[in-house]
């Protein structure tokens, strides 16, 4: 049986760890004096048939885009990609192209996991917190969206 939830753990600061080696201690960061910026993730190789999908573009920008490359761009496969939150607008994409063309187009999904890295920046510089980074993982999907070759 599961033990009972500590309702006061949601109003709990969280602290990071700073990454020190086991001989010291760990230093504490309160998140009040820290902004948190999040890089780009690191950049994939681009081909004229990649896709990457987020969630500030339109949906229907999005998807038309796709089958634009799909029709008029002369490639028989594209490949979209979605971060995170956008997984599943790329998942959808993926999904009208293949119900727009009546089933002759295939999906290969891969799913991945991308490493990505955040700047602590400090909020009064003149204090003696210095700058600290932080890594995170996201997943990722990719998913091939192709005509198969005629038997």
């Amino acid at each position: 049986m599961m033990e009972p939830r500590n309702p006061g753990m949601s109003t709990v600061p969280q602290t990071a760890a700073a990454h020190t080696d086991s001989s010291t201690p760990a230093v504490e960061m309160d998140p009040v004096e820290y902004t948190l910026r999040k890089r780009l993730p690191r950049k994939l190789p681009k081909r004229r048939n990649d896709v990457y999908v987020n969630m500030k573009t339109d949906f229907r920008a999005q998807l038309a885009r796709c089958q634009k490359l799909l029709e008029g761009g002369g490639h028989r496969e594209i490949c979209v990609h979605g971060l995170g939150l956008a997984i599943n607008r790329a998942i959808n994409i993926a999904l009208q192209l293949q119900a727009s063309s009546q089933g002759a187009l295939q999906l290969a999904a891969n799913t991945s996991t991308v490493e990505l890295v955040d700047d602590l920046e400090p909020e009064d510089p003149d204090e003696a917190g210095e700058p600290m980074t932080r890594t995170r993982n996201n997943s990722a999907i990719h998913i091939k969206v192709f005509y198969p070759d005629p038997q």
